[in-house]
Order: structure tokens, then sequence, then C-alpha cells
């Protein structure tokens, strides 16, 4: 018997149904969005993003169930976000994707409607102002997620640390030691960005995400996003269900406006 919480990508469990036990899910700033570019109005005051990853401390790989995550030591600003829409530097805590069964779909912000093959999000949190990680993911300022797309190319080298370790956190609930990985090596050159409030795109959908999409998407093989196909949504003991199409839809935008760092 599943509980309340309980919730997933499937059709009886997925974000059709999420609102049921997040009523969140229906308020007036839920991500992702569908970014028409046209339409995002271009601020000069936004400054340039400025991300400080050098003394980075990656401590592990994990499958949750939803994804796979590394995680990162986050006690001091050391490796933080700052500059753009921030008066605060943000923390890095961890990072994620989202991918689908296919190339033609898996990210989830679209960009005047076309989806990417998957999305890389950096999950920072404003230390600054709160004590911690879940103080900060339920205030409105709290968390700022820098979205990264990933399209299909060249082999991206810096990729492989990571996929080469998916064996290890294949199943549901698995944990492996991820040491020493600097995700300044998953970043575009241009920080060109746009911004947006939003909010976590997975239950429990807090509103207290300020969105930072990258304008420029990252390439990978199709040979290391089949990697990420190789993970399962079930952990050992159950029948086996392949992560794929891990993404929730755009949201309406409900009034909010994008704002662009780069002139369109």
């Amino acid at each position: 018997m599943t509980g309340p919480h309980d919730w997933g990508y499937g059709q009886d469990d997925g974000p059709s149904e999420w609102y049921k036990s997040y009523p969140v899910a229906q308020g007036n700033r839920q991500s992702p969005i569908d970014i028409v570019p046209a339409k995002a109005v271009y601020d000069p005051s936004l400054k340039p993003l400025n991300i400080c990853y050098e003394s980075c401390t990656s401590l592990n790989i994990s499958n949750n169930g939803h994804s796979v995550m590394v995680e990162f030591e986050d006690a001091d600003d050391k490796t933080a976000i700052s500059g753009g829409p921030f008066e605060n530097p943000f923390r890095l805590k961890q990072l994620h994707f989202h991918w689908g069964t296919k190339p033609s779909q898996g990210s989830e912000h679209t960009v005047d409607g076309k989806p990417f093959p998957s999305e890389l999000h950096l999950v920072h949190w404003n230390a600054r102002k709160y004590a911690t990680f879940g103080e900060a993911a339920a205030a409105p300022d709290g968390l700022a997620v820098i979205g990264v797309f990933l399209e299909i190319g060249n082999e991206h080298a810096n990729m492989n640390r990571l996929t080469d370790a998916f064996y290890m956190v294949k199943f549901k609930g698995t944990k492996a030691q991820f040491r020493s990985f600097n995700p300044k090596c998953l970043l575009p050159l241009s920080l060109d960005y746009w911004t947006y409030p939003g909010s976590l795109t997975t239950p429990p959908l807090n509103e207290s995400v300020t969105w930072i999409v990258l304008k420029e998407p990252i390439k990978i093989s199709e040979k290391q996003l089949e990697k990420f196909r190789t993970l399962l949504f079930t952990a050992e003991e159950d029948q086996r269900i392949q992560m794929v199409d891990n993404f929730r839809p755009p949201q309406p935008l409900r009034g909010r406006v994008v704002r662009a760092s780069f002139k369109a």
C-alpha cells in the first residue's frame, strides 16, 4: 500500500496527480515553464552570474527513486553562486538530472515549446539568510536553481566521470561515495541566462526557487544519454522499472515575467 506522499512519474502517481497531496501544485509560481525568448524582457540591471565552484567538495552520488543526484558539502560559502539577480551568495547543495525515453523529450523547461533530451539542475540555498537547507526551501527567496539544457552531439568528456558511476546507483535507495567532482565542468561557455520566480519541480513543489535557466545548452552523446536510461525507479527487490521521463511538464506562467540577462 502506498502512502499519501508517494509520488512518481507514472500514470497513477505522476505530475497530473501531485496536486492531490500537494495543493501548491496549482499555485501561481510553479515550475518548469515554457520560455518564449521573444517575450522575455532584457533587464540591463541584471548582473553577470558569478559561479564560484573552485573549492567544491562532492560527497556522494545517489538514486533517490526519482533521479540521480550528487550531493556537495555546503558548510561554507566557498562553493556558491552570486551576482545575477541575487543579493546574497547561494551555496551549492546538490545536482540532479531529468531525461526522457527518447531525445525528443526529457527536459523540464522548454524554449519556444521545444523540449531538450535532458536538463541538469544545480540546486543552491541562501545560507546568509537561513540556517538550514530545509528552512531555505520553505522561503520565497530561499533557493536558486541553475537549469542547463543537454542536447545530443559529441561526447562530453567530463560527463563520463558521472555516467561511469551510474552502475553503483542503479537501484532506488542506493548511494556511493563520489569525491572531487567539480560541476563547473558541466557548464556551457556562455552564462547568458533567463530568470524568473518559480518552484521546485518535484514534490513538495515549494514556491521558493529563483530560476536561472542558461541559454546555451551543453552537448552529450547519445551513448552517454543511454547511460541515464540504465538507472531504475525501483529498488533491487522490486520489479524493474526503467528510470525515464522523470520530468514535469511546463506550468502556466500566471502573469510572471521572464527576464533575460542578454539582448535577444
